[in-house]
Protein backbone atom coordinates (compact mmCIF):
# COMPACT_ATOMS: atom_id res chain seq x y z
CA UNK A 1 0.00 0.00 0.00
CA UNK A 2 1.39 3.55 -0.90
CA UNK A 3 2.26 5.85 1.80
CA UNK A 4 -0.77 8.33 0.40
CA UNK A 5 -2.88 4.91 0.64
CA UNK A 6 -2.44 4.33 3.58
CA UNK A 7 -2.91 7.87 5.43
CA UNK A 8 -6.37 7.88 3.13
CA UNK A 9 -7.56 4.93 4.52
CA UNK A 10 -6.99 5.82 8.48
CA UNK A 11 -8.70 9.46 8.06
CA UNK A 12 -11.62 7.41 6.55
CA UNK A 13 -12.16 5.63 9.42
CA UNK A 14 -11.39 5.94 12.99
CA UNK A 15 -11.92 2.50 14.00
CA UNK A 16 -8.80 1.98 12.31
CA UNK A 17 -5.02 2.18 13.73
CA UNK A 18 -3.86 2.16 10.42
CA UNK A 19 -1.18 4.91 10.03
CA UNK A 20 1.74 6.12 7.68
CA UNK A 21 5.02 4.21 7.93
CA UNK A 22 8.05 6.25 7.40
CA UNK A 23 10.77 3.75 7.13
CA UNK A 24 11.74 1.79 9.31
CA UNK A 25 10.63 1.78 12.90
CA UNK A 26 13.35 3.26 15.73
CA UNK A 27 13.94 0.69 18.97
CA UNK A 28 10.62 1.14 20.54
CA UNK A 29 10.88 3.57 23.65
CA UNK A 30 14.40 4.71 23.32
CA UNK A 31 13.98 8.80 22.95
CA UNK A 32 18.01 8.27 22.27
CA UNK A 33 20.51 9.03 25.03
CA UNK A 34 22.08 12.60 24.27
CA UNK A 35 23.85 14.21 27.09
CA UNK A 36 22.60 17.94 27.72
CA UNK A 37 25.05 20.36 27.18
CA UNK A 38 25.63 23.78 29.08
CA UNK A 39 24.16 26.84 27.84
CA UNK A 40 22.43 30.05 28.86
CA UNK A 41 19.31 31.03 27.09
CA UNK A 42 15.78 30.31 27.63
CA UNK A 43 14.58 29.90 23.69
CA UNK A 44 14.44 26.59 22.40
CA UNK A 45 14.44 26.02 18.55
CA UNK A 46 11.94 28.31 16.37
CA UNK A 47 11.21 24.77 14.43
CA UNK A 48 7.17 24.02 14.73
CA UNK A 49 7.33 20.49 16.18
CA UNK A 50 10.30 21.48 18.54
CA UNK A 51 8.74 24.29 20.39
CA UNK A 52 8.35 23.29 24.00
CA UNK A 53 4.67 24.95 24.21
CA UNK A 54 1.72 22.35 24.63
CA UNK A 55 0.28 21.44 21.79
CA UNK A 56 -3.12 23.29 20.95
CA UNK A 57 -5.00 20.14 19.82
CA UNK A 58 -8.72 20.21 21.44
CA UNK A 59 -9.06 17.18 24.18
CA UNK A 60 -13.10 16.39 23.69
CA UNK A 61 -14.30 13.97 25.85
CA UNK A 62 -13.32 10.33 26.26
CA UNK A 63 -15.02 7.13 26.88
CA UNK A 64 -15.48 5.31 29.94
CA UNK A 65 -12.44 2.88 30.31
CA UNK A 66 -9.93 5.67 29.11
CA UNK A 67 -6.64 5.95 30.49
CA UNK A 68 -6.40 7.63 33.36
CA UNK A 69 -4.28 11.03 32.96
CA UNK A 70 -1.12 10.70 35.76
CA UNK A 71 -1.51 12.51 39.42
CA UNK A 72 2.46 14.14 39.10
CA UNK A 73 4.98 14.53 36.32
CA UNK A 74 7.56 11.73 38.17
CA UNK A 75 5.01 8.78 38.75
CA UNK A 76 5.21 6.87 35.86
CA UNK A 77 8.84 6.84 35.11
CA UNK A 78 11.26 4.36 36.53
CA UNK A 79 14.36 4.96 38.42
CA UNK A 80 16.57 4.31 35.52
CA UNK A 81 14.81 7.16 33.80
CA UNK A 82 14.27 9.66 37.23
CA UNK A 83 18.19 8.81 37.43
CA UNK A 84 18.96 10.46 34.07
CA UNK A 85 16.93 13.72 34.91
CA UNK A 86 18.00 13.91 38.55
CA UNK A 87 20.03 17.14 38.09
CA UNK A 88 17.49 19.23 35.70
CA UNK A 89 14.72 21.36 37.44
CA UNK A 90 11.54 19.57 37.07
CA UNK A 91 8.33 22.63 36.88
CA UNK A 92 10.60 25.64 37.53
CA UNK A 93 8.07 28.44 37.78
CA UNK A 94 10.98 30.91 36.15
CA UNK A 95 10.34 28.76 33.00
CA UNK A 96 6.83 31.06 32.59
CA UNK A 97 5.70 27.87 31.23
CA UNK A 98 1.47 26.40 32.55
CA UNK A 99 3.00 23.58 34.50
CA UNK A 100 1.69 20.79 36.33
CA UNK A 101 -2.54 19.48 36.12
CA UNK A 102 -3.90 22.24 33.89
CA UNK A 103 -8.03 22.61 34.11
CA UNK A 104 -8.97 20.93 30.94
CA UNK A 105 -7.46 17.83 32.46
CA UNK A 106 -4.46 17.29 31.06
CA UNK A 107 -1.11 17.37 32.94
CA UNK A 108 2.48 19.33 31.68
CA UNK A 109 5.42 18.03 33.05
CA UNK A 110 8.40 20.42 32.14
CA UNK A 111 11.88 19.35 32.54
CA UNK A 112 14.68 22.28 31.88
CA UNK A 113 16.88 24.57 33.54
CA UNK A 114 16.57 27.96 33.33
CA UNK A 115 19.51 29.20 32.66
CA UNK A 116 20.38 26.52 29.36
CA UNK A 117 20.06 27.58 25.95
CA UNK A 118 18.06 25.05 24.65
CA UNK A 119 18.12 21.75 27.17
CA UNK A 120 14.59 21.01 27.73
CA UNK A 121 12.04 17.75 28.10
CA UNK A 122 8.41 18.66 28.09
CA UNK A 123 5.69 16.05 28.00
CA UNK A 124 1.98 16.97 27.89
CA UNK A 125 -0.45 14.12 29.16
CA UNK A 126 -4.20 14.44 26.88
CA UNK A 127 -7.14 13.43 27.12
CA UNK A 128 -7.92 12.46 23.37
CA UNK A 129 -10.43 10.08 21.88
CA UNK A 130 -9.29 7.88 19.04
CA UNK A 131 -11.08 10.32 15.96
CA UNK A 132 -8.79 13.63 16.87
CA UNK A 133 -5.85 11.64 17.77
CA UNK A 134 -5.45 9.51 14.34
CA UNK A 135 -6.24 13.06 12.59
CA UNK A 136 -3.14 14.41 14.75
CA UNK A 137 -0.52 11.68 13.77
CA UNK A 138 -1.53 10.97 10.28
CA UNK A 139 -0.88 14.78 9.53
CA UNK A 140 2.41 14.78 11.55
CA UNK A 141 3.23 11.76 9.33
CA UNK A 142 2.21 12.60 6.05
CA UNK A 143 2.76 16.45 6.20
CA UNK A 144 5.81 16.47 8.70
CA UNK A 145 7.32 12.76 8.16
CA UNK A 146 7.01 11.59 11.36
CA UNK A 147 7.66 7.85 11.80
CA UNK A 148 4.91 6.32 13.31
CA UNK A 149 4.16 2.27 14.36
CA UNK A 150 1.97 0.15 16.94
CA UNK A 151 3.82 -0.86 19.73
CA UNK A 152 2.42 -1.71 22.94
CA UNK A 153 -1.81 -2.06 21.83
CA UNK A 154 -1.23 1.77 20.73
CA UNK A 155 0.21 3.89 18.21
CA UNK A 156 3.39 5.97 18.52
CA UNK A 157 4.91 8.56 16.18
CA UNK A 158 8.41 10.35 16.49
CA UNK A 159 11.09 12.41 14.85
CA UNK A 160 14.21 13.75 15.63
CA UNK A 161 16.10 16.77 13.60
CA UNK A 162 19.28 19.16 14.31
CA UNK A 163 18.57 22.55 16.29
CA UNK A 164 18.18 25.53 14.28
CA UNK A 165 20.49 26.95 16.12
CA UNK A 166 23.02 24.63 18.75
CA UNK A 167 24.69 22.00 17.90
CA UNK A 168 22.13 19.36 19.62
CA UNK A 169 18.97 17.10 18.62
CA UNK A 170 15.78 18.28 18.71
CA UNK A 171 12.74 15.80 18.94
CA UNK A 172 8.89 14.54 19.48
CA UNK A 173 7.60 11.44 20.45
CA UNK A 174 3.47 11.00 20.45
CA UNK A 175 2.45 7.76 22.08
CA UNK A 176 -1.73 7.57 21.84
CA UNK A 177 -3.64 4.75 23.29
CA UNK A 178 -6.55 4.36 25.02
CA UNK A 179 -8.12 7.96 24.61
CA UNK A 180 -4.44 9.34 26.16
CA UNK A 181 -1.94 10.45 24.58
CA UNK A 182 1.51 11.50 25.55
CA UNK A 183 3.19 14.28 23.88
CA UNK A 184 6.79 14.69 24.28
CA UNK A 185 9.16 17.43 22.64
CA UNK A 186 12.55 17.47 23.99
CA UNK A 187 15.71 19.16 23.07
CA UNK A 188 19.04 18.01 23.66
CA UNK A 189 17.18 16.14 26.27
CA UNK A 190 16.04 12.55 25.73
CA UNK A 191 17.02 9.97 28.36
CA UNK A 192 16.83 6.30 27.39
CA UNK A 193 13.41 4.51 27.44
CA UNK A 194 11.71 7.80 28.70
CA UNK A 195 8.33 6.74 26.47
CA UNK A 196 8.37 3.12 27.12
CA UNK A 197 8.49 3.75 31.07
CA UNK A 198 5.56 6.06 30.98
CA UNK A 199 3.82 3.09 28.79
CA UNK A 200 4.93 0.41 31.45
CA UNK A 201 3.59 2.28 34.17
CA UNK A 202 0.26 3.44 32.46
CA UNK A 203 -0.54 -0.26 31.14
CA UNK A 204 1.63 -2.50 33.09
CA UNK A 205 0.63 -5.20 31.09
CA UNK A 206 1.71 -3.72 28.13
Amino acid sequence: MTHRAVVAAAAASVLLLTLVLGGCAPEEGDEGASTPSAGASATPSSSSSGSPTPSATPTPSVAVGAAAVPEDCEAPLSEAVRAQLSDVPLNDPVNGVAVGPQTDGSLVCLWRDPGADTTFLETSYLPMNRGPALDLLNQLAADEGFTCYTPDGGTRCEKTWQNEQYPVTDGRTLFWRDDLLIDTRYSNLAPSGYTASIVSSIWPAA
